[in-house]
C-alpha cells in the first residue's frame, strides 16, 4: 500500500512493497478472484455444510520412522556379526554356538538398543505433539466467521469473515546457494477491541496456487463445500511418504535396475527399515484429530438454524457482481483493480 493508505486497514486490491517482499491484498471484503476454487491443502475432505478446517500443514513421519527403525536394525546386526566373531575366535575355549548366543544375550548390548529405540520414538513423540499443536483454522459459513486458536490452551479469536485479510505475497529466500523465490497465502485474524492482528501464512509453490487456494476458502463460505473443486483421479498425485509411494519406488526401481541392484539396494535396504510400516505409522499419525478446539469454539460450530444464518453485505453482493462482470469480460484480478506495477509473479 501506498504511504497514504496506512491510515486505514487495508482493502481487496491494495498493494503493498517493501525490499523484501511485494503484496496484493484479496480481502477484507472477499470478492471472487477468477481463479479456480481448487485446494492443495485438500479443504473438500474437512468441509461440511456448516464449518471447514483449514490444515496449515502436514507432517511427513516416513522418513523418520523408518530412519529409526532402520538405524536399531542396523546396529542389531552389527552386533550380531561382532558377537559371531568373538565367538568365532574363542571357540577353542567354548563351543562357537553357545558362545555365540551368550554374547547375544548381554544385557549392555540390549539396554544400549532399547536406549536407542527410546531415543527415537521420543523424537518421534516431541513432533508429533508439536504437529498437534498447530490447530486447524475453522470457517463457519452459517455465522459468516472465522475462529482461530494460536496455541492449545489461549483465548480463541473470533472474527467476522468479511473482516478477515488475505494477501498473497511474493518475496525471495537467500541462502548461500541460491536465491529462492518464495509464494505465501497470508491470512490476517484481526482482534477489534485491541487492533491486533494474527496473521498465518501458507505456503505455495506460485501465486497462482496462493490464490486458488484462497478462492478454494472463498468459494466455500459463499458457496458451499459443493462449489469446491476435487482432482480428476488421472491429476491425483502420489503422496510423499505413502505406502502407494512405496509401491510405485518399488516398481520403477524394480524395472530401471538389476536384480542384483534392485535386491541389495532396495528389498535389503527397505525390509531392513521396516517395509511399508513406517508409510502405514505416518499416515495414521496425520489422520489424528488436530481439532482440540476450546469449547466456546466447538458450541459456535454448532448447526444453526436457517432463520438464523449470516448473509453476505450488500456492498460485498455489489463488488463481487462487479468483479464476475469483469472477469466475464477478460479481465484479470489485477486488471480489475488497475494493478500495473507489480513483480512478474503476479502476472
Amino acid at each position: 500500500m501506498s504511504a497514504s493508505k496506512y491510515q486505514r486497514l487495508p482493502h481487496a486490491g491494495d498493494t503493498e512493497k517493501t525490499l523484501t517482499e511485494e503484496v496484493v491484498y484479496l480481502a477484507p471484503k472477499p470478492i471472487p478472484t477468477g481463479m479456480a476454487a481448487f485446494s492443495s491443502r485438500e479443504l473438500y475432505r474437512t468441509a461440511n455444510e456448516t464449518y471447514a478446517d483449514f490444515v496449515m500443514g502436514r507432517g511427513n513421519f516416513e522418513f523418520m520412522i523408518r530412519w529409526a527403525i532402520g538405524s536399531v536394525v542396523f546396529m542389531k546386526i552389527f552386533f550380531f556379526l561382532v558377537n559371531g566373531i568373538l565367538a568365532w575366535g574363542r571357540r577353542d575355549k567354548e563351543p562357537f554356538i553357545p558362545s555365540w548366543m551368550h554374547f547375544e544375550t548381554n544385557p549392555y548390548m540390549w539396554g544400549f538398543l532399547g536406549f536407542l529405540a527410546f531415543l527415537y520414538s521420543g523424537t518421534i513423540l516431541v513432533s508429533i505433539r508439536k504437529l498437534g499443536s498447530v490447530l486447524p483454522v475453522r470457517f463457519n459459513r452459517e455465522r459468516r466467521a472465522v475462529a482461530y486458536v494460536a496455541k492449545r490452551g489461549q483465548r480463541a479469536r473470533f472474527v467476522p469473515w468479511e473482516e478477515v485479510i488475505a494477501c498473497v505475497s511474493v518475496g525471495e529466500t537467500i541462502t548461500e546457494y541460491a536465491v529462492i523465490p518464495r509464494f505465501l497465502l497470508k491470512i490476517g485474524l484481526r482482534d477489534a477491541t485491541r487492533g491486533d492482528v494474527l496473521w498465518v501464512s501458507v505456503a505455495a509453490s506460485s501465486v497462482a496456487q496462493a490464490m486458488s487456494e484462497w478462492e478454494a476458502i472463498r468459494t466455500y463460505m459463499e458457496q458451499g463445500p459443493a462449489a469446491l473443486l476435487w482432482p480428476l483421479p488421472e491429476d491425483q498425485q502420489i503422496e510423499l511418504g505413502s505406502v502407494e509411494y512405496f509401491y510405485s519406488c518399488r516398481d520403477d526401481y524394480r524395472k530401471y535396475h538389476s536384480w542384483l541392484k534392485y535386491y541389495f539396494g532396495f528389498v535389503v535396504i527397505q525390509f531392513c527399515s521396516g517395509w511399508t510400516i513406517p508409510c502405514y505409522l505416518s499416515s495414521l499419525i496425520n489422520k489424528l484429530s488436530r481439532t482440540g478446539f476450546p469449547k466456546d469454539v466447538i458450541e459456535w460450530s454448532k448447526s444453526l438454524p436457517y432463520e438464523q444464518h449470516a448473509k453476505p453485505s450488500a456492498e460485498l453482493l455489489a463488488q463481487s457482481a462487479s468483479a464476475n462482470k469483469a472477469y466475464a469480460e477478460g479481465k484479470t484480478l489485477l486488471q480489475y483493480f488497475g494493478i500495473s506495477e507489480v513483480e512478474e509473479d503476479f502476472v
